[in-house]
């Protein structure tokens, strides 16, 4: 199904639950890009031991997959000044929740306690800002299925996956506010911004659309 070697199968099994997936990607250093912009497969972060947003909602959702969940991952977008962000989805007792790979005290995991992917979505939305206080979350993306035949290989393969980047923003975006609400934002405040600095992994690198 998915390409996996035994001992990888391993691994990703013994990841039994959301949670536990978030436990071991938090594990796994920030991607900085140090070299060129990348997009690894699963078996490479696995490998190479470094994660950005998108490579590890890639992660969450093939350690889903093999636990026989749907592998769905879905991307926040902010305005043209901002990284856009991405998670891997799941549900349980018909309520949605996200893994999320980040170097931030925020747009982290999320607790199964959301009605729809709006709602979980907009849980994002007070946390997402700038340095200079402006919120950038704009829109989120229909779930892309990664399960589906035209992504084959995607688990596995040695090639960064700009396959599935361009599938990601071809999908349908839903707007989570108009222009008339963006006018009426209020910038975070400096402690907002403050707490917003913090990061896990020591950034050595400037990085560029690795995500948050």
């Amino acid at each position: 199904m998915n390409g996996f070697s035994p001992e990888e199968l391993r691994l990703l099994r013994s990841l039994r639950t959301p949670r536990a997936v978030q436990d071991f990607l938090d594990t796994i250093p920030i991607n900085f890009e140090e070299n060129s912009e990348t997009l690894l497969s699963p078996r490479r972060v696995l490998t190479e031991r470094k994660a950005h947003c998108m490579e590890g909602a890639l992660l969450a959702a093939a350690a889903f997959w093999v636990q026989g969940r749907r592998p769905l991952v879905v991307q926040l977008r902010t305005t043209m000044d901002d990284v856009d962000h991405s998670v891997a989805l799941f549900q349980e007792q018909g309520r949605y929740g996200a893994v999320s790979k980040t170097n931030h005290a925020v747009l982290r995991w999320r607790e199964p306690i959301y009605r729809d992917v709006r709602e979980l979505a907009v849980s994002y939305f007070h946390e997402y800002f700038l340095d200079n206080g402006k919120r950038t979350l704009r829109a989120y993306s229909k779930p892309l299925d990664l399960s589906q035949k035209k992504f084959a290989g995607w688990t596995t393969t040695e090639h960064d996956l700009w396959r599935i980047s361009d599938a990601m923003n071809e999908l349908p975006y839903y707007n989570l506010l108009d222009a008339s609400a963006v006018r009426r934002l209020r910038k975070a405040d400096p402690l907002e911004r403050k707490a917003g600095m913090l990061t896990e992994w020591e950034k050595n690198y400037c990085w560029k659309n690795a995500g948050k």
